[in-house]
C-alpha cells in the first residue's frame, strides 16, 4: 500500500527534502506535521507496519503539544496528497492556566494575610479589654448618702483609699444620678455639657464612640495614684452609658465657668496680678504633671502632648488648671519605658514643637515630650501676655502665629514657618518699657528655643514666675 518507510520527507520553513526511500507493500502510509521546542512547523511522511498502524492514525492529542497526523492505504504513494494542519493555538492551555494559578495564589495569599490580620485585631481588642477598667453597663449602683456633696465623697476617698478616685461603683452611681442641663462646648471628641449632680454643677465630657482611646486615656490618667492637685482639673467620675444599640463615654468633672483659658484671654484684660496668677497656676500644675513621687504609692511623671490655650480652665478664683489628658504619655521608671497610648489622635498643629513637625523627636525617650510641653507653654504665656495692660495699652486676644498662618495650618505651613524659617509671635514694643511683661517676653524665648535642650523646665519657669511676683509685691 505504501513507499516510503520511516521519516524520510522533512519539512522545515516551508521546504521539503528527501531523506532516504524504502518501500512496503502493507500497511497505513502517513503524513504527520508538528511543532518542534522553536515553535516551527515540522513534516514527516512515511509507512506503519499493519500492527497498531490503525491506533497510531487516530493520534491521541498530547497536552500543550501541537500536532496532526494523516494515513491513507488507497494507492501507492497516497501520502503524496496528504496535508495536515498545526490545530489551532490553546490559547487557554498555555495563557490562561498560568495565569489562573497566579490568580488562584494571590487569592490565598490574601486570604490568609486578612486572617491573620483579623486574629490580631480580636486578640488586641481582647487585652485591651482585659487590662481597662470594668465600666459596666450594668445596673449595679453604689448607696450614697443623702447630703453627702461630691467633695465630702471626694475626701473621703483620698484619706481612706488608694487616692486614685472614687470606687468605681460610686462613680457609677453618680453618673447615673446626674441630670444634662446644657452643651457648653464641642470639639473633635465630642461635646461638653452643663450637668447637675444633687444640686451641684458637673461638667459632662460625653465622647463620640469613636474616641474610645482617648476616653480610656483620660480616665486612667486622671485615676492615677496621687494626680490630684489643685492646678490639674478635678476628676469626679467615668462611666459608660447605653444599651445594646447605641453607647455613650461620659466623663465626669469639676465645672469652671469661665470656661477655658482661650474663652476668658478673649473677653478679659489683665493687670500684671491676673497675668502671674494665670501663668504661675498654668505651670504648677505643668509642673505636678512632669513630675515623678516617689513613695509606697508613687506618681509617675506624665506628659500632656496637648498643650494650648483650650486646653487650660480658669477657675472663679482667677487661677487656672489644666485638662484634656487623652494623648498623656506615662514614663514608667521601674522599667524605664514609655507608656504610650494607642490613640489615633495626634496634637494640635499651632503648638507643636519643631522636633515634631520635623519628625525628629525620640519617642523612646520620656525627656522628649517634658521639653515638647515646655514650647507649647511658651506660646501660652504669649496669649496671656498680650492681655496684660501697661500704660494703658492692650492687644486683642489673638492665637500664636495669627499672622502668619491660615487659621487652620497645614503641617508644611507650620513645619516652615518654626523649622525651616525659625520664625517665632513678636513682642508688642511697650513690653520693653514694662519690667513684668519684659521678663515674661524672656521667659516665653527660653520656653519656646529651638534646640529642646535649651528649653526651660517647668519647675524652673514656676520658681522664676514666683520671683517676679516677689519682686512686684503680688502674693500669689
Amino acid at each position: 500500500a505504501g513507499w516510503l518507510e520511516g521519516p524520510n520527507w522533512w519539512r522545515h520553513a516551508s521546504s521539503l527534502i528527501l531523506l532516504s526511500v524504502h518501500t512496503r507493500t502493507d500497511g497505513y502510509c502517513f503524513t504527520m506535521i508538528e511543532e518542534d521546542d522553536s515553535g516551527m512547523p515540522v513534516v514527516t511522511s512515511g509507512c506503519l507496519g499493519l500492527e497498531g498502524s490503525d491506533f497510531q492514525c487516530r493520534d491521541t492529542p498530547i497536552p500543550h503539544q501541537r500536532r496532526s497526523i494523516e494515513c491513507c492505504t488507497e494507492r501507492n504513494e497516497c501520502n503524496k496528497d496528504l496535508h495536515p494542519t498545526l490545530p489551532p493555538l490553546k490559547t487557554r492551555d498555555f495563557v490562561d492556566g498560568p495565569i489562573h494559578h497566579k490568580a488562584l495564589l494571590i487569592s490565598v495569599t490574601v486570604c490568609s494575610l486578612l486572617l491573620v490580620l483579623l486574629i490580631l485585631f480580636c486578640y488586641f481588642r481582647y487585652k485591651r479589654q482585659e487590662t481597662r477598667p470594668r465600666y459596666s453597663l450594668g445596673l449595679q449602683q453604689a448607696d450614697i448618702p443623702p447630703g453627702e456633696s461630691l467633695r465630702d465623697l471626694i475626701e473621703q476617698s483620698q484619706s481612706s483609699g488608694s487616692g486614685s478616685g472614687l470606687p468605681l461603683l460610686v462613680q457609677r452611681t453618680i453618673a447615673k444620678q446626674i441630670q444634662m442641663v446644657k452643651q457648653i462646648g464641642k470639639g473633635r471628641y465630642g461635646e461638653v455639657w452643663m450637668g447637675k449632680w444633687r444640686g451641684e454643677k458637673v461638667a459632662v465630657k460625653v465622647f463620640f464612640t469613636t474616641e474610645e482611646a482617648s476616653w480610656f486615656r483620660e480616665t486612667e490618667i486622671y485615676q492615677t495614684v496621687l494626680m490630684r492637685h489643685e492646678n490639674i482639673l478635678g476628676f469626679i467620675a467615668a462611666d459608660i452609658k447605653g444599651t445594646g444599640s447605641w453607647t455613650q463615654l461620659y466623663l465626669i468633672t469639676d465645672y469652671h465657668e469661665n470656661g477655658s483659658l482661650y474663652d476668658y484671654l478673649k473677653s478679659t484684660t489683665l493687670d500684671a496680678k491676673s497675668m502671674l496668677k494665670l501663668a504661675y497656676s498654668s505651670v504648677s500644675g505643668l509642673c505636678h504633671l512632669h513630675t515623678e513621687i516617689f513613695s509606697t504609692q508613687g506618681k509617675p511623671a506624665i506628659a500632656h502632648r496637648d498643650l494650648k490655650s483650650k486646653n487650660i480652665l480658669v477657675k472663679k478664683n482667677g487661677t487656672c488648671c489644666i485638662a484634656d489628658l487623652g494623648l498623656a504619655v506615662k514614663f514608667i521608671s521601674d522599667t524605664n519605658e514609655v507608656d504610650i497610648p494607642p490613640n489615633t489622635r495626634v496634637g494640635t498643629k499651632r503648638y507643636m514643637p519643631p522636633e515634631v513637625l520635623d519628625e525628629s523627636l525620640n519617642r523612646n525617650h520620656f525627656q522628649s515630650y517634658i521639653m515638647a510641653d515646655m514650647y507649647s507653654f511658651g506660646l501660652i504665656l504669649w496669649e496671656v501676655a498680650r492681655r496684660c495692660i501697661s500704660g494703658g495699652i492692650v492687644e486683642e486676644y489673638q492665637l500664636p502665629y495669627h499672622d502668619l498662618v491660615p487659621s487652620d495650618p497645614s503641617y508644611e505651613d507650620m513645619r516652615e514657618l518654626v523649622c525651616i524659617k525659625k520664625l517665632r509671635p513678636s513682642f508688642p514694643n511697650r513690653w520693653s518699657s514694662d519690667e513684668c511683661l519684659r521678663q515674661m517676653g524672656k521667659l516665653m524665648t527660653e520656653c519656646w528655643a529651638h534646640s529642646p535642650a535649651s528649653r526651660l523646665t517647668a519647675l524652673r519657669v514656676k520658681k522664676t514666675l514666683a520671683k517676679m511676683s516677689e519682686s512686684q509685691d503680688i502674693k500669689l
